[in-house]
C-alpha cells in the first residue's frame, strides 16, 4: 500500500467517522508529533479512546496502529526541521531522566542494526574494498565524524584513501571528478539526507565505482543509489543525531578488514610502534 499516511487520509476522508476525522486532522496537522505518540496517548491527544485509533490504524489498511505508526515515521524522516526536532525531542521526554532515555534509546538502535543488517551485503562491502585501487569515504555535516574515524584506521590498511568530508557539493565533485570502476566509494548519509552525498554517490555509481552506503534503509535515497546498504539505525528526532549505532557498523567494517590483512597490518604496526617509541608520540608509563 502506499505508505504516505498523508495521501491515505485525503483519499478515505469522506468515510471517516466523527471521530476518525478527529484522529485524521490531528496527523494532518501534527504529523512530527503524532508519528512518536503511543495509540492511547494519540486517543486522549484527539479525545478518543485507544480502541478507536487502533481500529482506525486497520480500516486504513495497516495491520495495526504499530504499522500505521511506522508509516509515520518513515514519512517524516526528511520532513523535520531542526526546531521540531527539539520540539519533539522535548515532548517525547516529559520528566523522563534524560541519560537513561538517551542510553536505552542507543541500545534499541544497536539491538535494530544487528537484526538488520545483511551479512552477506557486509561481506560484499567488505571484499570490494579489499579489492579497490583507491577508497573514497563520502561523509558531511553530522556524519563526517563517521567518515574520518573510518578513514584514519583504513589509512593504516590501503595506500590510497581519500576522505572526501565537510565540503559542498560543488567541492566534492571537484575531489570526486577522477573515480573510476577500480575504486570503491564508501558514502554516509542519515535522516535529514544530504542532498550532496546522494548526488556524489549517483555521480560514482554512473562512472562504474562501486558504491557501499552506510545508511538507515534501503530506500533512504543514499540506499537506492548504492551497489551494497549496510544498514544502520539513527534517531533523527532529537536535534543530536544518532551515530552510536553507525559507529558500530564503521567498527565491524574496520575488525573485518583488519583480519583479512593481518600480516601487513603487523609489519605496519611494528614500524609505527618504534617511531612512536622513538619520537615520543605517546606518554610512557613510568615505573612505581
Amino acid at each position: 500500500m502506499n505508505n504516505d499516511i498523508l495521501t491515505i487520509l485525503r483519499e478515505r476522508e469522506p468515510t471517516f467517522s466523527k471521530g476518525q476525522k478527529r484522529i485524521a486532522h490531528y496527523i494532518n496537522e501534527s504529523y512530527d508529533k503524532a508519528a512518536f505518540m503511543t495509540a492511547n496517548r494519540l486517543g486522549k491527544t484527539v479525545g478518543v479512546s485507544e480502541s478507536t485509533v487502533v481500529r482506525f490504524a486497520v480500516d486504513l489498511g495497516f495491520d495495526g496502529y504499530p504499522s500505521m505508526q511506522k508509516a509515520m515515521q518513515e514519512m517524516v524522516l526528511n520532513r523535520l526541521t531542526s526546531v521540531q526536532r527539539i520540539e519533539v525531542a522535548n515532548d517525547r521526554l516529559g520528566d523522563q531522566d534524560v541519560v537513561s532515555t538517551v542510553i536505552h534509546s542507543d541500545m534499541e538502535k544497536l539491538r535494530q542494526t544487528g537484526e538488520m543488517l545483511n551479512r552477506e551485503e557486509f561481506n560484499a562491502a567488505v571484499n570490494a574494498i579489499l579489492k579497490a585501487k583507491r577508497v573514497y569515504i563520502l561523509g558531511v555535516r553530522s556524519v563526517e565524524p563517521l567518515a574520518n574515524f573510518l578513514g584514519y584506521y583504513l589509512n593504516y590498511m590501503f595506500n590510497n584513501v581519500h576522505v572526501v568530508s565537510g565540503v559542498g557539493a560543488g567541492e566534492m565533485f571537484e575531489k570526486i571528478v577522477s573515480v573510476n570502476s577500480e575504486d570503491v566509494v564508501i558514502a554516509f548519509s542519515f535522516p535529514r539526507y544530504s542532498s550532496s552525498t546522494t548526488k556524489g554517490a549517483q555521480y560514482c555509481r554512473s562512472v562504474g565505482a562501486t558504491v557501499i552506503g552506510v545508511t538507515d534503509s534501503n530506500l533512504s535515497p543514499l540506499g537506492r543509489n548504492s551497489d551494497h546498504v549496510l544498514i544502520a539505525k539513527s534517531d533523527m528526532v532529537s536535534l543530536v543525531d544518532s551515530l552510536v549505532a553507525p559507529l558500530s557498523v564503521v567498527n565491524a567494517l574496520i575488525v573485518a578488514i583488519a583480519a583479512r590483512r593481518e600480516k601487513e597490518l603487523s609489519r605496519t604496526f611494528a614500524n609505527l610502534e618504534r617511531i612512536w617509541d622513538e619520537y615520543d608520540v605517546y606518554e610512557k608509563r613510568k615505573n612505581g
